[in-house]
């Protein structure tokens, strides 16, 4: 069996993201995009993707806003975030961020999740801490 090279998180190695299968699509100043494809061990009970696994690619796609680039000298670490569902993951989901504000130290962003016909599965916002990032990301 052959390893497969890590899966790039717009400049980052992140295990937990690709293990759930996220597919990182773009970044840029204030702005982050991902894609997650509906698989069967993302599940809920109903057959919906599990709110834990919504909130953790929020977390990461919010984070990556703040960010701003792949290359980015800073980290983020999530001081708070309230994620609000207003309908079920079904099928494939894009996940979609944006910062509104970014200081020295702190940064905010908002974020949504969407259906593939468009229905808001998820709302999410958080304040990130900025930190300067470790030896090899985050």
């Amino acid at each position: 069996m052959t390893a497969s090279a890590p899966q790039d998180y717009f400049g980052l190695t992140i295990p937990f993201m690709s293990y759930i299968g996220l597919v990182p699509e773009s970044i840029a100043p204030g702005h982050a995009r991902a894609f997650l494809p509906w698989r069967q061990e993302l599940t809920n009970s109903r057959g919906d993707v599990h709110g834990g696994t919504l909130m953790s690619v929020l977390d990461f796609v919010l984070s990556a806003a703040a960010r701003g680039s792949a290359d980015a000298a800073e980290g983020m670490a999530t001081i708070d975030m309230n994620t609000t569902f207003l309908s079920p993951g079904t099928g494939d989901l894009t996940v979609e961020a944006r910062c509104l504000r970014r200081g020295a130290s702190i940064a905010f962003c908002e974020g949504d999740i969407r259906r593939a016909d468009g229905e808001l599965v998820a709302r999410a916002t958080a304040t990130f801490k900025i930190i300067k990032r470790r030896p090899g990301g985050d």
